[in-house]
C-alpha cells in the first residue's frame, strides 16, 4: 500500500513539474519565421529603393558665390599658426569677440579658410536655445561677413 502511494505521489509530482508539450510543431514555427524573414527583407529592399530614388532626384547644389571649392579650402594648424605669427590674419580671439555680441553661445568649431583672395574664420556657435549658427568673420579686419 505504501509503495502504491509513493508511486502515485511521484507521478503527480512529475506531471505538475513538467511543462505542457508545445502545441505548435517545430515545422510550423520554422515556416512562420521564414515568412517573417522574407517579409522583412522585402520591406528593407523597398525602403532602400525609396531612399535611393529620393537621393537621385535631389538637385546638385551649386558652389556658394560661384567660387571654386579649392579657393575655399580650410587651412591646417601649421598654416594657421604661420599666418597669425606673420600678422597676415588676426588671432582667433579677435574673431570670437566679433561674434560673441551678435550670436551668444558656445563656440563649437573654428576654422580658418581661404575665401576668394583673402581669409575668413568660419565659426560654428551653439546658441543657448540649441540653434546652431555658422558665422563668417573676415580674418584680416575682424568684421562679420556672413551668417548661416
Amino acid at each position: 500500500m505504501i509503495g502504491k502511494l509513493e508511486q502515485a505521489s511521484r507521478e503527480i509530482t512529475r506531471s505538475t513539474l513538467k511543462p505542457d508539450p508545445p502545441t505548435v510543431s517545430k515545422r510550423a514555427l520554422r515556416d512562420g519565421m521564414a515568412s517573417f524573414e522574407r517579409a522583412s527583407a522585402i520591406t528593407l529592399l523597398a525602403l532602400a529603393l525609396t531612399v535611393t530614388s529620393a537621393c537621385a532626384q535631389e538637385a546638385p547644389r551649386p558652389a556658394p558665390h560661384g567660387a571654386d571649392p579649392a579657393a575655399r579650402a580650410c587651412l591646417n594648424q601649421k598654416e594657421r599658426r604661420t599666418l597669425v605669427e606673420n600678422g597676415t590674419v588676426l588671432h582667433l580671439v579677435a574673431a570670437m569677440r566679433a561674434v560673441r555680441t551678435r550670436v551668444p553661445g558656445t563656440l563649437v568649431r573654428a576654422r580658418l579658410c581661404r575665401r576668394g583672395e583673402g581669409f575668413a574664420y568660419v565659426l560654428t556657435v551653439l546658441a543657448h536655445d540649441g540653434k546652431v549658427t555658422r558665422v563668417i568673420v573676415a580674418a584680416v579686419k575682424g568684421t562679420v561677413v556672413g551668417e548661416r
